[in-house]
């Protein structure tokens, strides 16, 4: 079904990202997975070709526009080339962290951090997770004490994308810690700060190119001109209101990715022969991809409603949710299947599909799991 989300920008835009993807992702790629890390001139070299911070205005070194279909177009472009894992730390600065940034910076704060923002000298991180919490923030032990000045924050952090090479790390702690959701802050911790340390970069079964990392801090000095927004105890409130994209965002990915693992799959079985034939021609084969392009084309259609929904201000939490969960679990069957049909050659780390596969698990983890969602949906439904 003929796709009417974008237009010739974003076909340009998707063009020239594709380009990019060929000159700075691909002739790198295997050896960042190798490391375990993205090289920080990833970001950089990004930022010189107007793909970070699309929405920053111009006078700050952003791109002025305000439109989240470019951010798509990205997660899309990543997807389809195979390194959607390499290139994840682009879209959590663009999609996830950047948005807090625009909403609840002052504007001493947009003069400081914006411009290294959009170049990609300045990486951001968001930091909510805690060892032991999961998906319940509300119970968080990492505190921000005010003393004069400054905040002393202490605690840690698991889990964080751009762990490793973040330099702005939004972190969500406590500042009135007998108060479950309405003491929470967001403090942005950077760089250099003593007592924040980085541990490990953590050995995931997939993603390897992602650095995801522990983070610990001891008495971290942090000026009270980090916080974001005007006061304390609206971390809670800012969260919710920005996780509707950061899901959206996921699920873009996830249908994304398997329509690649599908598009790889079409090119292998038109290839590959057993018993004289094609094994796309058998009739496992052409049902197993009926059933997975007609399941992406109508996922598709409800995320590019999403992204619109976006866009007019009007996307709920319980919509992205429902985008979120639907399309990760639609990721999952895809590459699973998928990899079936390449057979023993698709459990080879040199097929794509065999990254993807790994790659995808973690989808229906992050970002709010499966059974978050649904219980964000059925709260909605009265239940």
């Amino acid at each position: 079904m003929q796709r009417h989300l974008y237009d010739e920008d974003h076909e340009a835009f998707r063009s020239s990202f594709r380009t990019f993807v060929d000159k700075e992702i691909a002739p790198h790629a295997a050896e960042w997975d190798a490391a375990g890390i993205v090289s920080r001139d990833l970001f950089t070299a990004a930022g010189r070709s107007g793909f970070l911070g699309m929405e920053i205005p111009e006078a700050l070194g952003g791109g002025g526009v305000h439109d989240f279909r470019f951010n798509a177009v990205i997660s899309e472009e990543l997807m389809r080339s195979g390194y959607g894992a390499v290139g994840l730390g682009l879209t959590l600065h663009n999609d996830i962290s950047l948005p807090y940034f625009m909403a609840y910076c002052s504007d001493e704060q947009q003069q400081r951090w914006l411009p290294g923002i959009a170049s990609g000298e300045l990486i951001t991180a968001i930091a909510m997770t805690e060892p032991g919490i999961g998906s319940d923030l509300a119970s968080m032990t990492t505190t921000a004490r005010r003393e004069g000045d400054h905040y002393v924050v202490n605690g840690s952090k698991t889990f964080i994308t751009n762990g490793i090479n973040a330099d702005l790390v939004i972190t969500a702690v406590k500042t009135d810690p007998a108060q479950r959701h309405r003491g929470m802050s967001l403090l942005v911790l950077e760089r250099g700060m003593p007592g924040f340390e980085r541990g490990r970069n953590l050995d995931k079964l997939g993603q390897h190119a992602q650095d995801t990392a522990e983070l610990s801090f001891t008495d971290v000095r942090v000026p009270v001109a980090n916080l974001l927004g005007p006061e304390e105890g609206q971390g809670f409130t800012q969260l919710v209101t920005n996780l509707p994209q950061e899901r959206l965002s996921i699920a873009i990915g996830g249908v994304a990715a398997a329509r690649a693992a599908l598009s790889w799959t079409l090119e292998y079985v038109k290839e590959r022969r057993a018993f004289g034939a094609p094994i796309g021609s058998f009739q496992n084969s052409k049902f197993v991809l009926a059933e997975i392009a007609t399941e992406i084309d109508i996922a598709q259609s409800y995320v590019d409603d999403c992204v619109r929904a976006l866009g007019d201000g009007e996307l709920t939490a319980v919509d992205a949710s429902k985008a979120k969960w639907w399309c990760t679990e639609l990721q999952g069957r895809v590459v699973d299947k998928c990899l079936q049909l390449h057979g023993g050659y698709g459990y080879m780390n040199e097929y794509p599909i065999a990254r993807a596969y790994a790659d995808a698990r973690i989808t229906r983890i992050y970002g709010g799991t499966t059974e978050i969602m649904k219980e964000v949906i059925g709260r909605d439904l009265g239940l």
